[in-house]
Parts: C-alpha cells; sequence; structure tokens
C-alpha cells in the first residue's frame, strides 16, 4: 500500500523542514513509489513556474525562525517567559531543524576554551590581512 503524505509534508520535504524521521519515510516511500516521484516533480514544476502559495513563502523565508541573536539570548536565559516559551515550542513541537542546529552551534562555541576562541579569531584575523590596507 502506497504511503500517503500531504502536499505541505512534500514542500517541506523539498525545503528539508521535516524531522529526519519524516524525512526518512519519504525517502524511502521515494525509492518505490513513482507516483511519489511524479508529484514531487510536480511540486518543483510549480515552484520553477513562480507559481507559490503564501505557506510556501512562510516555509521558505523561514518567518516563524527566531534570529541568531535570540537562540544566544535564549541560551543565557535573559529573555521573558513568553518568548522563552515560543522558543521552546519552535525546538521541541515544531522540531524546527534549522534553528536546532543554529541552537548547537551556538552552544558549541559557548562551550569552547578561551585558548580555542583566540585561535579561531587569529585564524580570521590573518585570512583577511590581505584585505585591510594601510591608511595614509
Amino acid at each position: 500500500m502506497p504511503a500517503i503524505f500531504t502536499t505541505a509534508e512534500l514542500e517541506s520535504y523539498l525545503d528539508e523542514a521535516l524531522s529526519v524521521e519524516r524525512m526518512t519515510a519519504i525517502e524511502a516511500a521515494l525509492r518505490s513509489e513513482p507516483a511519489l516521484v511524479r508529484q514531487l516533480i510536480e511540486i518543483n514544476g510549480r515552484r520553477d513556474a513562480g507559481v507559490h502559495s503564501l505557506g510556501e513563502i512562510w516555509r521558505r523565508g523561514r518567518m516563524t525562525c527566531p534570529q541568531r541573536s535570540q537562540w544566544g539570548s535564549y541560551l543565557l536565559d535573559v529573555l521573558p517567559e513568553p518568548q522563552m516559551e515560543y522558543l521552546r515550542f519552535h525546538l521541541q513541537t515544531i522540531g524546527c531543524r534549522y534553528c536546532q542546529a543554529n541552537l548547537a552551534d551556538l552552544q558549541r562555541q559557548q562551550a569552547e576554551t578561551t585558548d580555542v576562541q583566540q585561535r579561531r579569531r587569529r585564524k580570521y584575523f590573518e585570512s583577511s590581512a590581505g584585505y585591510l590596507r594601510v591608511q595614509d
């Protein structure tokens, strides 16, 4: 029996915005269901033709995703509780993979030792030193 996926799920699949489990389920179904492959081709064709729904634009623009600075404030626990609740909801209930990756990166940076941070800053400086000009 063929697996049933909504158009919204398939659009989210193309945007890589589903949970790992759901992405895996769709990928497995694509291997054995030519009709599902055709449906994805149709969705891509509609996107390429410039036909977009408000929902598609909203998802692609990640309108509900908090900014990186908000995730930093989340880690520092300095946001008002309603905003903290939304960020937890976005991570845990929505399961936004982009924001989970962003938060994981910030946590990794936060855990770095001062020595590692200084080495990284030195590399940034050294890689851009040729772009700096001496002012007369």
